[in-house]
């Protein structure tokens, strides 16, 4: 989830489409893809189209999003595969909704990119 809502952020900021838009099911080769591997390709498409990504931020949300002991392994994987740094962060919904009711996790980035120049 983290992968992906990193991948929906540099799409967008790159003006790319979305995730649905670039890997859904009309192209059945990303069918079950790993999220770092989406992550990677979107990067090298981001890059392609003449931007260069400074950083993405990520915030997962859920009623007990503990990603303390794994946020240093998690940001250097996502980080390895954007090429850029990556940063995780987590928080709660302090029992509102779907996220509050541990129904599932939502996550949220933002990208930063710039025209290479």
């Amino acid at each position: 989830m983290a992968a992906h809502s990193a991948c929906d952020a540099l799409l967008s900021a790159a003006g790319l489409g979305d995730l649905g838009s670039n890997y859904g099911t009309s192209r059945p080769e990303w069918a079950g893809a790993a999220g770092v591997a989406l992550l990677k390709e979107t990067a090298s498409r981001v890059r392609a189209a003449g931007y260069e990504i400074g950083n993405v931020s990520i915030q997962v949300i859920g009623i007990r999003p503990k990603i303390g002991k794994r946020r240093a392994e998690a940001e250097r994987v996502l980080s390895d595969a954007v090429g850029a740094s990556v940063t995780v962060a987590g928080t709660t919904t302090d029992g509102l909704g779907l996220t509050g009711r541990a129904e599932g996790l939502a996550g949220i980035a933002v990208a930063m990119v710039y025209p290479m120049a």
